[in-house]
């Protein structure tokens, strides 16, 4: 599987050395090539990112500032001239450290050690994916659900309304009963009467998502555990 990455450095030769390595890599894909922190930050918030490149001294936003204001940030290989980043650079979990002027062969080094980290999490991610799974009563038959193909669920009194695109499941249960059975990486509670699957959310406005041109309101309470629990930049 290709890796999507970025190049984030203010000086015109060093952005596009890198980008050459990246080009003579067959499982990386260039993205976008920055000249500044501000930019990829823009870029992320479109675009679906591995591994960043990041130089360190940047105007306006240094790498490492840049670093900080990451959640859950992709993988990180920064470039820069200067030795003495190194200890605080790996103090936030960065991939590798490359100093310029980069060759090829440790920049091969290091985005090797990047491809076999980002490929142990997504066969994790695919496996944990495939094996989750519940099953729900439908008259005297218990049909199995992914719980990657639910799309919110909603209460009804003493039942729950599950969503997916096969069609609505109604069961006798609980929010806090369902919620349980759920993988709680995936979905979230956003108010007394839903819960989300949080990768199936297309937008949020205000106290409003949507996930499949259904509006689902977002309780006053829910909203900071929404937030929390995404991937924001």
């Amino acid at each position: 599987m290709l890796m999507n990455c970025i190049v984030v450095d203010d000086d015109d030769m060093s952005r596009h050395m890198v980008s050459r390595c990246v080009e003579q890599t067959d499982f990386l894909k260039l993205v976008k090539l920055c000249s500044n922190a501000i930019e990829a930050s823009n870029v992320l918030r479109t675009e679906k990112v591995d591994l960043i490149f990041l130089d360190i001294e940047m105007p306006e936003m240094t790498g490492i500032e840049f670093i900080k204001n990451f959640k859950e940030k992709p993988q990180i290989i920064l470039i820069t001239s200067h030795e003495e980043y190194a200890v605080e650079a790996f103090e936030h979990d960065v991939t590798d450290y490359i100093l310029k002027p980069v060759n090829y062969g440790r920049f091969l080094k290091a985005v090797t050690k990047a491809k076999e980290s980002f490929d142990t999490e997504e066969q994790q991610n695919h496996s944990t994916s495939e094996d989750t799974n519940i099953f729900v009563k439908v008259n005297s038959r218990l049909v199995k659900i992914s719980t990657n193909d639910i799309m919110w669920i909603e209460s009804m009194s003493d039942y729950v309304n599950i969503l997916t695109p096969n069609g609505k499941f109604t069961v006798h249960s609980t929010m806090k009963g369902i919620i349980e059975k759920l993988p709680s990486d995936d979905f979230v509670r956003v108010h007394r009467s839903y819960i989300v699957k949080k990768d199936k959310i297309s937008v949020i406005e205000d106290n409003t998502l949507v996930i499949d041109k259904k509006l689902i309101p977002i309780g006053k309470s829910y909203k900071d555990e929404l937030m929390k629990s995404l991937n924001l930049i």
